[in-house]
């Protein structure tokens, strides 16, 4: 890892009142994290541009980054680095898994290691779950400076367990809600359906048909009901962890089927509590009801 702050791009020197946006503002106002590698990262994706190893003058930038501060392809950035200033140019583009726990660097240069600047060695692992390991690592290797990373983890998994609550907390209300209308439609509605189905058993409509009949109305609306709660729940994910955590968001296929058919079944069971006497109900009965 080499420490350097970014002097100017293109020649023009920057600062942070070039930015709007406060990421941007911060990034210009302090040190980078930069490194070196011949080999390009096995776990870093180049998107644009190309990695050569052991080309001289060039870097290879992160894309969110590059996104931030306005760079491409080709511009040219200059880094002083312990005192040392030096003009690379943008060679590829890399995409970068920031949740991997790997070391992971916005800049690199595609070089084995830069002559005479200050670096310093880091690397992660997965340490054992044997109690006091830590204490064992440091008396062992006094020089190494050990992050516990643990706690770190377990604050942001407990922050994202929050958020998927939420998430589950409103694709079932959405739900429910549509499943309390639904009830309340049906209800509403329950005499001038038995007085329809009256009629169809009259001109010789059988019970069973009309209970398909029923069954598939039902069943085709809570289908809808369930995948507009679920899309609908999915935008929501889709919105927190775009603008709010800053993370990609991946969408599962099974959210929007696991909905419709959860709304299916639902919408089923409330349309044949409210509706449950009307196919029973004699003909007659429900004729003589009906006004005048």
């Amino acid at each position: 890892m080499i420490r350097g702050r970014l002097l100017a791009v293109n020649g023009k020197t920057v600062t942070p009142d070039d930015y709007v946006e406060d990421r941007a503002k911060r990034l210009v106002d302090r040190e980078f994290n930069l490194s070196s590698s011949a080999a390009q990262p096995p776990h870093n994706q180049v998107v644009a541009g190309r990695w050569q190893p052991d080309e001289k003058g060039a870097i290879s930038v992160e894309q969110g980054i590059a996104d931030t501060l306005g760079l491409k392809l080709g511009d040219t950035l200059r880094f002083d680095i312990g005192g040392m200033q030096a003009d690379s140019k943008i060679t590829s583009l890399r995409k970068v898994d920031w949740s991997s726990m790997r070391a992971n660097f916005f800049v690199i240069y595609p070089v084995q290691r830069l002559e005479d600047v200050p670096v310093t060695y880091m690397s992660a692992f997965r340490a054992p779950s044997r109690k006091g390991f830590d204490n064992e690592l440091v008396r062992a290797f006094p020089n190494i400076t050990n992050v516990d990373m643990t706690s770190t983890i377990t604050q942001v998994q407990g922050v994202l367990d929050k958020v998927i609550r939420a998430v589950e907390f409103l694709f079932g209300f959405t739900l429910a809600a549509g499943v309390v209308v639904l009830f309340a439609a049906v209800t509403a509605t329950r005499e001038e359906r038995a007085r329809e189905f009256a009629i169809m058993r009259a001109v010789g409509a059988s019970g069973a048909l009309l209970r398909q009949v029923q069954r598939a109305e039902l069943v085709g609306v809570g289908l809808l009901a369930g995948f507009l709660a679920s899309m609908v729940a999915s935008v929501v994910g889709w919105g927190l962890a775009r603008y709010t955590f800053d993370f990609d968001w991946t969408a599962s296929p099974w959210v929007p089927l696991f909905g419709a058919l959860a709304g299916a079944v639902l919408a089923l069971a409330a349309g044949w509590w409210g509706l449950r006497e009307v196919l029973s109900r004699p003909v007659v009965e429900t004729l003589r009801r009906a006004p005048e």
